[in-house]
């Protein structure tokens, strides 16, 4: 017979993982260590969507949880190719000076302005 988990039992890791996730997100500076802070908040709000869908008997929760997921990975793949460009332009993964025109280069993105003809 397959034992099930009380939902107490669920909700301390959920509630640890949420404060320490929004606690990283605020205090670090590096910007692996704040997009981990991002993923472990998602997977806070994950686990308390699953064991409240198993406690109320309902899959509505955990077909959240698959969204979710879903947009965690995007998320995912979004925000290493932007920490990569950080990295590849100032040679540091720290957020004190992140700004979007330090990532832009003067050959890509430099926008030529019209000498004006106005006489």
């Amino acid at each position: 017979m397959p034992t099930t988990v009380p939902i107490s039992g669920l909700s301390g890791p959920r509630r640890r993982a949420l404060p320490i996730g929004v606690a990283s997100f605020l205090i670090k500076r590096q910007l692996i260590t704040i997009f981990m802070s991002i993923e472990l908040m998602l997977n806070a709000v994950n686990l308390t969507f699953v064991a409240f869908a198993h406690m109320w008997h309902q899959i509505t929760g955990q077909i959240f949880v698959f969204f979710v997921m879903v947009v965690a990975a995007a998320e995912a793949a979004v925000g290493l190719a932007i920490i990569i460009a950080i990295f590849r332009t100032r040679q540091t993964p720290t957020s004190t000076r992140s700004t979007c025109s330090e990532l832009r280069t003067s050959k890509d993105t430099r926008l030529e302005m019209p000498a004006s003809t106005s006489g």
